[in-house]
């Protein structure tokens, strides 16, 4: 029998874990999706956020950063209307705002890729856990993340919501030692040279 991580718990959250979470990713639309998509999670559960992910991808113009940081007032509104997202007013505005935010790293430090992978200096952190209910909620990386975050107008974006991140984007490998993921993710986790934008 196929071992997974404990916390999975459907079809759509074995497709999620198996392709995607823990997967170090360094591509500026996809960082900022699941920067919105965590933000989206307050409150709620990540299968919710996965069922509706089509849905976002669709209204928030596949996550372009520069083209959500140009959104309306008016658009604005429409959103609240969609029932393919979560419709709530604060966690669309925050979107909004966290690709302004987003522009503003970009212009500063090469790209979004290159600001949150520097708080782990470039490698992901490697854990060992024998079950899932052993991660922390968040640490003292994802308080820096969270408080950096917040220094350039990012909303949604508390330290757990941070730490929830990194374990998605790879920043850290969260995935129970005797997960089938594990050894792949961690394979993937070597130190990489930091790339220009160019």
């Amino acid at each position: 029998m196929t071992q997974r991580c404990n916390w999975v718990s459907s079809e759509a959250l074995a497709q999620y874990h198996d392709d995607e979470w823990g997967v170090p990713s360094h591509d500026d639309r996809h960082l900022f999706e699941m920067l919105v998509l965590e933000g989206a999670q307050a409150g709620l559960s990540w299968s919710t956020i996965l069922n509706k992910r089509a849905g976002y991808r669709r209204a928030f113009a596949n996550f372009e950063i520069d083209k959500v940081a140009r959104f309306t007032p008016q658009q604005v509104d429409t959103l609240v209307t969609d029932e393919s997202i979560v419709r709530h007013r604060g966690k669309i505005e925050a979107a909004i705002l966290n690709a302004r935010a987003v522009q503003q790293i970009q212009a500063e430090h090469g790209s979004l890729a290159n600001f949150v992978w520097s708080f782990v200096d470039d490698t992901p952190i490697q854990n060992e856990w024998a079950s899932y209910k052993h991660a922390p909620a968040s640490t003292e990386i994802s308080d820096a993340l969270s408080k950096a975050l917040k220094r350039y107008g990012c909303k949604f974006v508390g330290s757990t919501i941070c730490y929830a991140f990194m374990q998605a984007v790879g920043m850290v490998n969260d995935h129970e030692t005797t997960c089938m993921c594990r050894a792949h993710c961690a394979s993937l986790g070597k130190k990489r040279q930091r790339r220009k934008a160019g």
